[in-house]
């Protein structure tokens, strides 16, 4: 009999998105099973193609180009929004300040002022709300370099404006909201894919520090900067998600009165997924690595709960599997039997874990 199929990925970060994804592996799927009926569904939790996901999603979304913007190191990179019915607009930190955009790891100096840059781009263009993906992110600047280009003058004790990034944090003296653009009527929606606070152990610096380059002891600057920072601009750095992108969620929440929101659930309601699965005789999803975080608030973990609740087959393929949780995977480094070679040719494995998977959750 004839199956319902929901193939609803995250992106492979650096290699494809959340659609090339799906159609990799649905090709494989109908390579094997051809009269099935399948869904495509890409997801994304905020970071690394949020805007193709959330495009893929509704009807009628139109991409701006803004043309080039302040990537992460200085260089510049192309910008983009996405405009939604309504006077929606939708941002990426990851497109525009994304670390995969930076020549040279530099966790003291990556700015975001690139995502201020679109932001501006987008509140210019007449946009009356925003949703803002934070996830990706190359700096710790607590969104610093966004706020800057906003109007929020930050300033050291010679008066002068601090230099980007996030050790400049630890200068600010002054913090003048004169010429700061207002938040849009509609509000703000942060979209994160992590709980981290602002600071301590588990916070910004301490946990996302090292990946972005930071040594032991510029982990313990940046942190003490972003804390400074807290103290200026006042607002709970303690809560949930504020520590997303380098700290960028509580430097939006603050200044703009943002609402933090788990990404996941912001993509899965938006493009109905509950109600697709619920109706699915089985769900493939997927992403680059399957590990125990996946289980924490990302998509794969959000979507095998969904799954489960609803009684639905439901299996993984990822770049990478060292996730043990007794659901059906099938990594592309063991088909591929390599790291290298997966990556060689990423879609071209994700349509053998396609074809894998249709015969054995069929």
């Amino acid at each position: 009999m004839p199956l319902t199929v929901v193939i609803a990925p995250d992106s492979f970060k650096g290699s494809l998105s959340a659609l090339e994804v799906a159609e990799a592996i649905a090709s494989g799927w109908r390579d094997e099973r051809p009269d099935d009926a399948l869904t495509l569904v890409p997801q994304a939790d905020g970071g690394e193609g949020t805007l193709d996901a959330v495009q893929a999603a509704v009807p009628g979304a139109v991409r701006h180009d803004v043309g080039p913007v302040t990537g992460p190191d200085g260089r510049p990179t192309p910008g983009e929004w996405l405009e939604l019915p309504g006077g929606v607009a939708v941002v990426e930190l990851a497109q525009a300040s994304g670390l995969p955009l930076m020549r040279t790891l530099d966790a003291l100096h990556a700015t975001t002022r690139g995502l201020g840059e679109v932001i501006l781009a987008a509140l210019d263009a007449g946009a009356t709300s925003l949703v803002i993906g934070l996830g990706g992110s190359a700096s710790t600047d607590g969104a610093a370099g966004a706020l800057a280009v906003l109007g929020l003058a930050m300033t050291d004790e010679q008066g002068e404006l601090i230099p980007d990034g996030g050790r400049g944090l630890a200068d600010i003296v002054g913090v003048d909201r004169t010429n700061f653009r207002p938040a849009p009527a509609g509000g703000v929606v942060l979209l994160t894919d992590v709980s981290s606070p602002l600071t301590g152990p588990a916070g910004a610096a301490a946990v996302f520090g090292p990946q972005k380059g930071a040594s032991p002891e510029q982990v313990a600057e940046l942190d003490a900067a972003l804390s400074h920072f807290a103290d200026l601009l006042g607002g709970d750095r303690t809560a949930p998600g504020t520590g997303a992108a380098g700290g960028a969620a509580f430097g939006f929440a603050s200044a703009w009165g943002a609402r933090i929101e788990p990404g996941a659930d912001y993509l899965a309601r938006l493009s109905g997924l509950t109600a697709i699965i619920a109706h699915a005789d089985v769900l493939v999803t997927g992403e680059g690595r399957f590990d125990d975080q996946s289980l924490g608030g990302k998509i794969v973990g959000h979507l095998l709960a969904e799954a489960s609740d609803a009684g639905v087959r439901a299996g993984v393929i990822a770049g990478q599997v060292t996730a043990r949780t007794g659901v059906w995977t099938a990594s592309l480094t063991d088909l591929a039997g390599s790291v290298d070679a997966a990556m060689t040719d990423t879609a071209a494995w994700l349509r053998a874990a396609g074809a894998r998977a249709a015969r054995e959750l069929a």
